[in-house]
């Protein structure tokens, strides 16, 4: 790896660019975003016919199928072997190790709780990019990203009476290994075109997927229902792949800390479909917990846009250059 293209990579985790190059980034990791809430709901409608080790594997297979197709439309090069270990981490935090484990919290926890829960992910996202790369967001982002945390926190103690559920400390595991995968994803943004990368650790993840999904189908009771296929689908092609694209884009151009914060939408979104989809009944707690962090999400950009000339550091002039010369 040069060291050029190395200080284009951090780049992608550390303070964002400004202007048109920033907003597209935005827009993109907005539009994975609204993939990602209808995340849990498919779930849910997935669960009402097959287990969640058959959902996970199927998901993860017919996701790695498409992205196979993909690479092959465009003859795409195998990616060069210092790439393997970050895409194994995206693999198995992003691709294998968070589907699975909020697909078992779904089994004991409602959709709508697993999803202001997941709330925290923006955080500790922001905190593996920035342990990753050394970047310094501004103490306001950081007191903001803190409080929607705690937020989320204090929803999930609430909501089960004074205790974390089981469901909790799947999520809990869910939401660590997949800031690992997203901050790793976000770096290798920085190196390839993002839709390369998540297509490369889907393709890599088919040898335990396929004999996983085997063992799965032989090992829980399947129920094909219109439901069951309609989930199942959406969470191959919209959540593991076209989801996962434009949100690695997205990464890339507007930077890991401040794009990830958009995250803290996703539980008010999914809080959304959840009632239009699977008719649940959503209490005060939730509702107030999701326009919490909706503000937090607010207050995150804020203090990024307001990130002085005197603080941007060298990663973003490179990641400005790169942008602007068409780097992806």
């Amino acid at each position: 790896m040069t060291a050029q293209n190395s200080a284009t990579a951090q780049a992608a985790v550390a303070v964002p660019v400004r202007g048109p190059t920033a907003r597209r980034g935005l827009l993109l990791a907005a539009l994975g975003v609204t993939a990602f809430s209808l995340t849990f709901p498919a779930t849910a409608w997935a669960l009402e016919g097959l287990g969640p080790w058959t959902v996970t594997c199927a998901r993860t297979v017919l996701a790695a199928l498409i992205a196979g197709c993909c690479l092959l439309a465009v003859r795409a090069s195998p990616p060069p072997r210092r790439h393997l270990p970050g895409l194994a981490l995206v693999a198995g935090g992003c691709v294998l190790g968070f589907p699975l484990l909020t697909t078992l919290a779904l089994t004991t926890s409602g959709t709508a709780h697993s999803a202001v829960v997941v709330g925290l992910l923006p955080l500790t996202t922001a905190g593996y990019a920035a342990a990753r790369t050394g970047s310094r967001p501004p103490r306001a982002f950081w007191a903001a990203a803190v409080a929607g945390a705690a937020v989320v926190i204090t929803f999930a103690i609430h909501e089960s009476d004074g205790a974390l559920a089981t469901g909790d400390l799947y999520l809990f595991a869910a939401l660590l290994i997949c800031a690992a995968g997203y901050g790793e994803g976000g770096r290798l943004a920085g190196l390839m075109p993002g839709w390369h990368v998540i297509s490369w650790a889907l393709v890599g993840s088919l040898p335990l997927a396929l004999p996983g999904l085997a063992l799965a189908l032989a090992a829980e009771p399947a129920r094909l229902t219109g439901h069951a296929v309609a989930g199942v689908l959406w969470l191959a092609a919209g959540s593991s792949f076209f989801g996962l694209v434009v949100w690695y884009r997205g990464l890339a151009l507007a930077g890991v800390a401040r794009a990830s914060q958009l995250q803290l939408a996703q539980p008010l979104l999914t809080l959304v479909w959840s009632v239009a989809l699977l008719d649940e009944r959503l209490g005060p707690a939730a509702v107030a917990a999701a326009a919490g962090v909706l503000i937090c999400v607010a207050a995150t950009q804020r203090a990024a846009r307001r990130t002085g000339p005197g603080r941007r550091s060298g990663h973003d002039r490179t990641t400005r250059s790169s942008a602007a010369a068409g780097v992806p």
